[in-house]
């Protein structure tokens, strides 16, 4: 039986995971990136490309490293918990050398079509451009690894007078430094990620900058107790476990009382409409020193701008030399054929990753959903499950089973979160990785490892949900797995432990940490 060959768009983090699936399972991959390098979203460049991701000179990861890393590549153990973009094209560059995929990129502007027997084949027409000249390929399958961060949402519409203003405005997108911003007085419309990464740091240098936000935002520190990164101590089975007893409220009022400990949101102007769990929070360890400094304000939603100032729904009005939309991004696949490219605007993928209404399951779309966690862990068991569907080592169900699932996890979100571009394709991330690994038989059993392994069991159910558990077992068992799980802990404190001390303070015992998560159980039951 000839090998079925695999086209992978974009040679991004999920790009670069799908590659590494494929040939995992005996398919043979070809990457086709627009661009001239790999990394995607996390390269670096000084001018902005149309339909291209794009990010500022200082970006930093929000998830820590372990949480991160593919999972059978622990990032180095020397490597900051929370890396700067640099440092993670690094990694990138480790990852696609030590597997040998850069053979597998073609560095290659493409589209894609259905072949006119697809009904019967599946399989697809790829077009690229060489030297002016196209060239045609055939493929058994398509992953789309492009991202999602490759269209800047503007909403002029919605900011009577804009047209008018006769300062600078543009989207976080074109945003790379601050340099040419010294002494300006600058608006920030939207207070999401890059909305508060872009105001805090031109609050350094400028006049004064203006955070404007319509609803308001939930602000967790890349820090959590103890200093250390937040998502290895709250993404953790153990809690997992214990978010499925407790009432919606109770984790709402447990999350708002330990974020507002930190500072109250209500004194600093941040006080959401909504509750914890209703919509994506926002990482920023520096805002509350910022407004408590005086260098940025929080203001509420503009209502219209003049040709000089910005006036504000409090009815406030200031003078404004810069405005930064951070206003989210645009769905868009270009090089899909026509009745394809809108594919998902109603997100209706299966499990988000498998269009439910093609004749073949051999179009899979890899890292567009939003987890409440890592990318690289997500992609990566998108693009193992998919390559075993391909490979025809698993089924998907059927079309009308799948939109019943479809259905039912649209119906979850819709009453769980508000109606909001950032929450559409949000998902929990333990409860997803465990739903897809699920599906390729990759799911960890802590409980089945104590009879086992009691040593790796603990460390699986308490410790950080790290993406090596799902190596444990299954296809694509990796004999590191136990060991990466076992030494993570070193890794995530050896960077941070630059000075020797010549006296340690005792590590905190397993007893004591378990009596303090049962407090906590017990307080909000």
């Amino acid at each position: 039986m000839p090998v079925k060959r695999v086209a992978v768009i974009g040679a991004g983090v999920s790009g670069i995971s799908a590659i590494k699936s494929c040939l995992d399972e005996g398919l043979e991959p070809t990457c086709f990136e627009g661009t001239n390098d790999i990394g995607g979203l996390w390269r670096y460049e000084e001018k902005s490309e149309v339909g291209r991701p794009s990010i500022y000179r200082s970006l930093t990861c929000n998830t820590s490293k372990e949480m991160t890393a593919f999972s059978d590549y622990p990032f180095p153990d020397n490597y900051p918990n929370y890396l700067h973009n640099s440092k993670m094209m690094e990694y990138l560059r480790m990852y696609i050398k030590h597997f040998e995929l850069l053979k597998h990129i073609r560095f290659l502007v493409c589209s894609v079509r259905k072949r006119p027997d697809f009904s019967s084949t599946g399989q697809w027409d790829v077009v690229v451009d060489v030297d002016g000249k196209q060239e045609f390929y055939i493929f058994d399958g398509i992953m789309v690894c492009s991202g999602h961060y490759n269209y800047p949402y503007l909403p002029l519409k919605d900011f009577p007078g804009i047209k008018k203003f006769k300062g600078h405005y543009f989207h976080t997108w074109e945003y790379k430094n601050p340099e040419k911003f010294l002494g300006k007085r600058i608006a920030v419309i939207g207070i999401g990620n890059s909305g508060a990464d872009v105001a805090c740091e031109l609050s350094h240098g400028a006049k004064q900058v203006f955070l404007s936000t319509r609803r308001g935002a939930w602000i967790w520190s890349r820090l959590w107790d103890n200093g250390y990164p937040i998502d290895t101590v709250l993404f953790t089975r153990f809690y997992n476990y214990i978010n499925k007893w407790l009432t919606t409220s109770m984790i709402n009022n447990w999350a708002e009382n330990k974020l507002n400990s930190k500072f109250n949101h209500t004194d600093f102007g941040l006080q959401p409409e909504h509750r914890f769990l209703s919509h994506q929070p926002t990482f920023s360890d520096d805002m509350p020193n910022h407004i408590i400094s005086g260098r940025l304000q929080v203001k509420p939603n503009v209502i219209e701008f003049t040709e000089t100032t910005a006036i504000f729904e409090d009815g406030t009005e200031e003078e404004i030399d810069v405005v930064i939309f951070a206003t989210g991004y645009t769905f868009d696949f270009p090089f899909l054929e026509d009745n394809l490219k809108n594919i998902d605007n109603e997100h209706t993928m299966y499990k988000f990753v498998f269009p439910p209404f093609l004749d073949k399951p051999t179009l899979a779309f890899i890292g567009i959903l939003q987890p409440v966690g890592a990318t690289i862990p997500t992609s990566e068991l998108q693009s193992r499950w998919v390559a075993r569907v391909f490979k025809g080592a698993k089924k998907l169900p059927s079309q009308k089973d799948m939109m019943v699932d479809i259905k039912r996890t649209r119906d979850k979100l819709d009453k769980q979160f508000l109606k909001s571009p950032r929450d559409t394709s949000r998902v929990p991330y333990v409860q997803y990785m465990d739903e897809i690994a699920s599906e390729i038989d990759v799911k960890p059993n802590p409980f089945c490892l104590f009879l086992q392994d009691p040593k790796l069991a603990l460390e699986v159910l308490f410790g950080p949900c790290t993406p090596y558990q799902y190596r444990l077992q299954g296809p694509g068992k990796w004999a590191g797995a136990r060991t990466a799980i076992l030494t993570q802990r070193e890794r995530i404190i050896k960077p941070m432990r630059t000075r020797t001390l010549k006296c340690h303070q005792p590590p905190c015992s397993v007893l004591c940490w378990l009596l303090g998560n049962f407090a906590v159980v017990l307080i909000y039951r």
